[in-house]
């Protein structure tokens, strides 16, 4: 659980340049193996009212966030991707219920880019990944 201060930093982190600069080397080559896939399933959520806030966690171990979408070596990929949205990291507390308003201002446009909560060792934070042009 994050508690507030915590949580605030995470979100404030999430738009540091240097943290998104490392967040995104690090899964920047295996995106682009799922980048349709992933710019798909956002749009079913949203198209389907789940929510207009899809985030996708990316991590190379298992986790119990979301539901499974791709899997490792699925795409010659080495990390797990899970669908997600915002109402659930509201719920499993990794966002406040108070940082809601401050999340969806920060989010970018989901045609766009992609919403990518990184999980790596024991780090995790938020990053925005822009779809390749088709």
């Amino acid at each position: 659980m994050i508690n507030n201060s915590n949580e605030n930093m995470l979100m404030d982190d999430a738009n540091s340049p240097e943290l998104n600069k490392q967040l995104m080397g690090v899964v920047s080559s295996d995106f682009v193996k799922v980048s349709e896939q992933l710019r798909e399933a956002s749009y079913q959520i949203r198209k389907r009212g789940f929510s207009e806030h899809p985030i996708f966690v990316a991590s190379q171990r298992e986790v119990e966030l979301g539901i499974t979408l791709i899997g490792n070596g699925e795409f010659e990929n080495r990390w797990n991707y899970r669908a997600s949205y915002l109402q659930e990291f509201v719920q499993r507390e990794l966002v406040g219920e108070e940082s809601m308003e401050m999340f969806q201002e920060n989010y970018k446009n989901a045609d766009e880019y992609c919403c990518l909560f990184v999980i790596e060792a024991d780090f995790a934070g938020f990053i925005f990944v822009p779809f390749p042009e088709d």
